[in-house]
């Protein structure tokens, strides 16, 4: 992370556990300074969903079809063996 400090903060014996491996500290950290410094706009995801909304309405679906899609998707998966 460019341009970052560090900081000590007071958290639970298992928090701090968990911030004991490098992957999670810097994803808190990165976590940390959106909630604290929040970017102007759509975040990437809510960003992708309208792009993805855009190209299914652009292909001539409608919100009932998603639906319907999602709903026979969501049959499947809970259906699903593995699941």
């Amino acid at each position: 992370m460019p341009d970052t400090v560090p900081v000590t903060i007071e958290v639970e014996p298992g928090a701090a556990a968990a911030l004991g491996d490098p992957r999670t500290r810097a994803a808190m950290g990165r976590l940390v300074s959106r909630v604290l410094n929040p970017h102007p706009g759509p975040s990437e995801l809510a960003q992708a969903i309208a792009a993805a909304k855009a190209e299914a309405r652009a292909a001539g679906l409608t919100d009932a079809d998603i639906d319907a899609e999602l709903t026979a998707y969501n049959a499947e998966w809970r259906d699903s063996p593995s699941a």
